[in-house]
Order: C-alpha cells, then structure tokens, then sequence
C-alpha cells in the first residue's frame, strides 16, 4: 500500500530495530511486510510479545497453526496464508490439511477440527460461544484454558492479518 516505508533495521524507527533484529534472526531475512509494519515499534513489538505468548500455550503445535490459518484464511491475509502454510509443512503437517485450512473446509483429523470449528464460534459470537459449541471443544480433549488460549491466538492474529492487509 502506498505511504508505508519498508525499513531495514538501519533506517527503522529506534524503537522496531531490537524486533526486526529479532526476526531476521529467526527467519534469516526480514520479510517486506515485517519491514513496513516497523512503522508502529509499538505493534511490531506487541505482536512479537503476542506471539510468544502463544508459541507457549498448552495448545499443541498442529492446534496453534490451526488457529492462525483459520484466522489468516477468514481475514484474507495471503501473506500469512503463506507464512503459516510453511510452517504447517516445517511441522510435517499432511497437505490435505494445509488444503483444507486454505479453502475453509472440515479437517480430517477431529482434535483439529474441533479447535478450527472452535475458533471460527469464537469469530462469529465474539467470544459468547453456545454451551455446545464448548462441550464439543472440551469433548476432544481440550481444556477450558486451551478455549481461553484460543482467544490468545484469535487476538494475537487478527491484529496481525489486519497490519498486514493494512500495510500490504
């Protein structure tokens, strides 16, 4: 989008160049939307936070990228589609699954089923799911903390699809 400047640590606000230190460092480059979301240090650094927080989750690995595709796939955000597809292949996830999650459709596997079906009642109720749609979480051997730690991911990646769809 026009107005946004791609810095690199050396020109970036004082305040995002510690954050894309870290992601070049993490990824081994500083992918162009990280460069112009350095804008805000304030949201580059919040994201970062964010995300680590859900890295820590109790939610297993496959159940957080389920979260963040469901997220990233209902906001249209084609850059995190492709980041978090990579990630889902580096898991060794099935690419029926990653399919699957790209076109909104039902996962094969239920446990992933029940968080994407989960996260997508959270979406639309804003947070007041049914006692059902609960029980049905719970049922595949979620907790209430993990209902709780989907919240965490559904907060933490919608402001990053939103930033990325903004800053393009």
């Amino acid at each position: 989008m026009q107005g946004f400047v791609t810095y690199a640590i050396e020109t970036a606000p004082e305040g995002s160049r510690r954050a894309l230190e870290r992601i070049e460092r993490n990824l081994g480059h500083i992918p162009p939307v990280a460069g112009r979301l350095a804008e805000s240090p304030q949201l580059l650094d919040g994201f970062q936070r964010l995300s680590g927080m859900f890295e820590q989750s109790t939610l297993d690995p496959l159940a957080r990228e389920t979260v963040v595709m469901t997220v990233a796939v209902r906001n249209d955000c084609q850059v995190c589609v492709a980041m978090h597809s990579a990630k889902l292949a580096a898991l060794d996830a099935p690419q029926g699954m990653v399919d699957a999650l790209c076109e909104q459709r039902p996962l094969d596997d239920e446990r992933l089923e029940s968080v994407r079906r989960f996260t997508l009642a959270v979406l639309a109720s804003a947070g007041a799911v049914t006692e059902a749609e609960l029980a049905d979480f719970l049922a595949h051997g979620h907790t209430r903390r993990n209902a709780l730690e989907v919240v965490l991911g559904i907060g933490t990646y919608t402001m990053s699809t939103f930033a990325n769809r903004l800053v393009g």
